[in-house]
């Protein structure tokens, strides 16, 4: 493509672009399929891509976007998860900023998002079935940071939550466990 397109950076005076300067420039706007048979690709693969485009990365507020707004968002599921035991998950600004921003640093892009939240909310989803004190649990920036646990909220006069087994037997989630 460089050939073609006369940005060749060989020689002397060539203008010679880092990978990162690479990597931002919206080269690839400009491949055709002739450029995809010089690369490798065989011709008859290429004959059957009938559109050829590019996408741009997604930035941190795309990756907030796609944390909250979706009908089946990443953060509804968690607190649906949570709800299941009656308590409130919930994440302050600054958390989803990290989690966007960490996702950025892996570039992992939208699919990234949700080993991030793995990592937050793992020990999380161990932990509060089995405590069924805890009432809210509000996920802060420096817990996505590693550097602080969440703000974790109690009732010890709460009582576990009731599941049903078979229909018609009752039993806590206490009981279920021993």
């Amino acid at each position: 493509m460089e050939k073609r397109s006369g940005n060749s950076s060989i020689g002397f005076g060539a203008d010679v672009k880092s990978r990162q300067e690479l990597d931002e420039s919206n080269w690839m706007k400009d491949v055709i399929p002739h450029d995809l048979v010089k690369f490798g690709l065989i011709p008859e693969l290429v004959g059957r891509l009938p559109v050829i485009t590019s996408l741009e990365g997604l930035d941190k507020a795309a990756l907030i976007r796609i944390l909250q707004e979706p009908k089946n968002a990443l953060l509804r599921q968690y607190q649906r998860l949570f709800e299941m035991d009656r308590v409130e998950l919930s994440f302050e600004p600054d958390a989803l900023e990290a989690v966007a921003e960490k996702t950025l640093e892996r570039k992992t892009g939208a699919r990234g998002l949700r080993s991030v939240m793995e990592e937050v909310l793992g020990g999380l989803m161990y932990r509060v079935p089995s405590d069924s004190t805890i009432e809210r649990v509000m996920v802060t920036r420096g817990c996505v940071e590693g550097k602080e646990p969440p703000v974790i909220e109690r009732d010890p006069d709460r009582k576990p939550v009731s599941i049903r087994i078979n229909g018609n037997k009752r039993r806590s989630r206490k009981d279920s466990a021993s």
